[in-house]
């Protein structure tokens, strides 16, 4: 064997040993697919992946994807052999390791930078979070429509920016996920031939073998999806898997898979069951038997031997660096000859709004019939997108009814033939769009995505992880309440606004007017560590006269007072979100007319209102009056937090029904007389 080859397997060996040896420490864990899948990773890091472990962000470096999240130590062990530096939460690069060694030997353990699945911004070089399966290889895709769409805006002669790949490492389990279906179908379609995924097909899941419940004939599957399908026999040959990524790189006509066959714990003799070794420690004495097999001193444990490291740098660490240096160099002339394309590319990488982006926002006058928020929503998208040219997005299959389109000289749809279209259409595929608009944020882009607001169940495990990774995805819900009417209680939502407000870190704003919905686009705007909810109505919203209630600029501190008893001491607070504002107004006049002095609140972000501190809180909500009555056509569930024991909600403890709105909103209560009904029994009882 000559000396590169020694070398590659010493480096594959001490990746396999890594993950080995963190897993038994931890005595959890999933060694099996680390073992396997070290030559395969090896290889693409060391000779293929355009990445600088100086530099773990720069903007044109190839991303890396561990979908098969539980296979966490592969990823630690490539991080900590290839140098990747820390970076803080400024996003700037620290003369520290992302991994150390002592990392991994508390792998799994409190603190430790290797958590049990990789996280996005808590250990440098991880690209995005992942875990739940299929979550990873449908972010890809939002990675490498970000590219085409950067390529499309910001290349010009001579001055090719972006032009990196996207590989995504998967197994069987993200293929059997529906949400990887989606995502592929929905790549092969845009011929996105900037994206690779690495297929580690080896027929095993936690169960056993895959036979019991998987058959699919993969590649014909993808040959279907319009991708490009190539096998690589045995994950050992690193010079056929060599060729499978030359030929990615050389082909321009749709995406690529690589199916790669391997073996759970590949080169353990005498192992247990390949089920058991892909999702629980090996053992002491099968830890020794397996390194015995590799040649390897069977009672060291996280051994890096001389050569390892040099020789990682040596290939992906000085490759690396010359790209990243490259690159930094043609930026620099790209900024001479292109200065506004130069600043436009500098905000966005840092996150930062142009300037004027907001000079467009409009102002609605009062109007008793108004618009539905959904409407007046899409006038605001549309007046700040101008503005703001990496805001982008689209529907499933709903922008007309969502009105996401953006319609102003310029914007366009994101087509295989128009990659620098800002109108994305995903199909009816709620949850990949989800992820995708992950993979967009990832990627600098501010993205939104829209669907109605009962079909934020299909997207919520995308949503779900876009609140953990701290990114500022825009999640786009109309159609918010029992206000659906004749579609009926498969269309009605009732839990879906409780269900995102269990969210930790995201922002769910319900606006009551189209005003409210203009400063709910402020503040989403702003965010940059948090993603939102706009949750929008079908039906007309009445735009209140603001000289006459409270500013809606107060939406920015999540609730506030919106019209007060004459002394501004109440003695009944009435408490509400989106349309339901407005039949607290009504009542609200009422009860007036009849001596009762009352306070309506506007709540439309609970999570920007429990930010504010207790001084507002109190000046909101005072806590001397208790008698409190919140009203919200969807679940009761967690308004007690403000109404307290002696509070009432008028709400929906079941589902609803099929009907005119009108007819749905009396059968369940959602009147002004009911309202004030509730506010005299509570002052009456006290």
């Amino acid at each position: 064997m000559s000396h590169q080859k020694d070398l590659d397997q010493l480096c594959i060996n001490t990746i396999r040993t890594l993950a080995m040896d963190a897993v038994q420490a931890a005595n959890s864990g999933h060694p099996g697919t680390p073992m396997g899948m070290a030559p395969v990773a090896y290889n693409l890091w060391q000779n293929f992946l355009a990445f600088d472990p100086a530099d773990p962000i720069w903007p044109n470096r190839d991303r890396f994807i561990l979908s098969i999240g539980h296979a966490s130590m592969l990823l630690y062990s490539l991080l900590h052999l290839t140098g990747v530096k820390a970076l803080n939460d400024n996003y700037e690069t620290l003369d520290e390791p992302s991994v150390t060694l002592d990392d991994i030997k508390r792998f799994r353990q409190l603190d430790s930078k290797c958590a049990g699945h990789p996280e996005y911004r808590w250990t440098s070089g991880v690209e995005t979070t992942t875990g739940p399966l299929g979550q990873g290889v449908a972010v890809s895709v939002g990675m490498a429509i970000a590219r085409e769409w950067l390529s499309a805006h910001f290349n010009q002669p001579d001055f090719e920016l972006f032009d990196y790949n996207v590989y995504a490492l998967c197994g069987d389990g993200d293929m059997m996920e529906g949400v990887s279906s989606e995502a592929a179908s929905l790549a092969g379609h845009l011929k996105l031939s900037n994206l690779c995924w690495i297929y580690d097909s080896n027929r095993v899941t936690i169960e056993g073998s895959t036979d019991l419940a998987f058959s699919d004939d993969i590649a014909t599957r993808f040959m279907a999806y319009g991708w490009n399908v190539t096998r690589v026999g045995d994950a050992n040959d690193l010079d056929m898997l060599a060729r499978a990524l030359k030929r990615f790189r050389d082909t321009s006509a749709g995406p690529t898979l690589i199916i790669v066959d391997s073996h759970i714990g590949y080169g353990a003799p005498n192992k247990q069951d390949s089920s058991d070794a892909h999702g629980a420690p090996l053992g002491e004495e099968e830890v020794r038997l397996t390194k015995r097999a590799y040649g390897w001193p069977e009672d060291a444990k996280f051994l890096v031997p001389d050569g390892v490291r040099e020789h990682f740098s040596a290939g992906i660490g000085q490759r690396g660096a010359a790209l990243r240096e490259a690159w930094f160099a043609k930026f620099e002339a790209y900024t001479e000859q292109y200065p506004d394309l130069a600043e436009q590319i500098h905000k966005m990488q840092h996150g930062q709004l142009p300037d004027g982006w907001d000079k467009d926002l409009p102002t609605f006058a009062p109007d008793p019939k108004g618009l539905a928020s959904r409407a007046s929503s899409g006038k605001v998208l549309n007046a700040v997108a101008k503005n703001v040219l990496w805001l982008m997005g689209g529907a499933a299959d709903l922008a007309p009814s969502t009105k996401t389109n953006l319609t102003f000289e310029g914007a366009g749809d994101l087509t295989p033939e128009n990659y620098g279209g800002r109108n994305i259409h995903f199909g009816v595929r709620e949850h990949t769009m989800g992820s995708i608009l992950n993979g967009l944020s990832h990627s600098k882009i501010r993205p939104y995505g829209s669907g109605f607001l009962i079909f934020s169940d299909y997207a919520r495990p995308a949503i779900r992880l876009s609140a953990l990774m701290e990114i500022p995805v825009i999640h786009i819900f109309t159609h918010d309440s029992i206000g659906v009417g004749e579609d009926g209680p498969t269309h009605q939502p009732i839990e879906q606004v409780t269900s995102l407000r269990a969210i930790p870190g995201l922002i769910v704003l319900r606006p009551a007017d189209a005003n409210e919905v203009v400063e709910a686009w402020r503040v989403v705007m702003q965010l940059q560590h948090e993603p939102a909810a706009l949750i929008l109505s079908r039906q007309a919203l009445p735009t209140l006269d603001r000289s006459i209630y409270g500013a809606a600029s107060g939406v920015a501190k999540g609730a506030y007072v919106l019209a007060d008893a004459d002394d501004g001491q109440p003695e009944v607070l009435l408490l509400a979100t989106g349309s339901e504002v407005h039949l607290c107004l009504a009542a609200y006049e009422q009860l007036k007319t009849e001596g009762i002095k009352a306070r309506v609140v506007s709540m439309p972000s609970w999570e920007l209102f429990d930010q504010q501190d207790e001084a507002y809180k109190e000046s909101v909500l005072p806590s001397a009056v208790v008698a409190r009555v919140a009203v919200e056509q969807a679940s009761t569930l967690a308004w007690g937090r403000y109404t307290g024991l002696q509070g009432r909600v008028i709400g929906m403890d079941t589902f609803g029904t099929s009907a005119p709105i009108k007819d749905v909103q009396e059968r369940f209560g959602f009147t002004p007389e009911r309202v004030v009904a509730t506010v005299k029994e509570l002052v009456q009882s006290r």
